[in-house]
């Protein structure tokens, strides 16, 4: 993920980099911002306290709030998509070292039973959202 939102961002262009989708929703800055604090606040957060912690409650991530509290058009959309780049490859280089007994590991999310890997899976289904949103973002850009 972190390569494709680079490469989007690149083919947009800086001058659209804030443009926001007709219908609503994040611009490229914004989905930048919002992947960079997810993967770092939230996959990875949750990663780390399944592994440290006796079946852990995991918090959720108010997105658009935050977006909204960060001020997200304002930042730097490079500089957040290098942040996304460097805490996935972190997530990754944990997640390639786990055996069998630490991916079945068990905390508490939105009220139900996740495994670790269950946690993997959620990250890997939420890029997934965010690859078409920013397709259909640029499609709309002509880019």
């Amino acid at each position: 993920m972190p390569g494709i939102l680079e490469a989007a961002l690149a083919r947009a262009g800086a001058d659209r980099l804030g443009t926001r989708p007709a219908a609503g929703g994040f611009s490229l800055r914004e989905h930048a911002c919002h992947l960079r604090d997810l993967e770092r606040e939230g996959y990875l957060l949750r990663l780390m306290r399944l592994l440290a912690e006796d079946f852990p409650v995991l918090e959720g991530f108010a997105g658009d709030r935050i977006a909204e509290e960060r001020d997200y058009p304002s930042q730097d959309a490079s500089a957040a998509a290098g942040e996304f780049a460097a805490a996935r490859a972190e997530f990754v280089r944990v997640l390639g070292g786990l055996g069998p007994a630490e991916l079945a590991r068990e905390g508490e999310f939105a009220g139900r039973t996740v495994t670790l890997a269950a946690v993997a899976a959620m990250a890997a289904e939420h890029d997934a959202g965010h690859r078409e949103e920013i397709e259909r973002l640029l499609a709309e850009l002509g880019k």
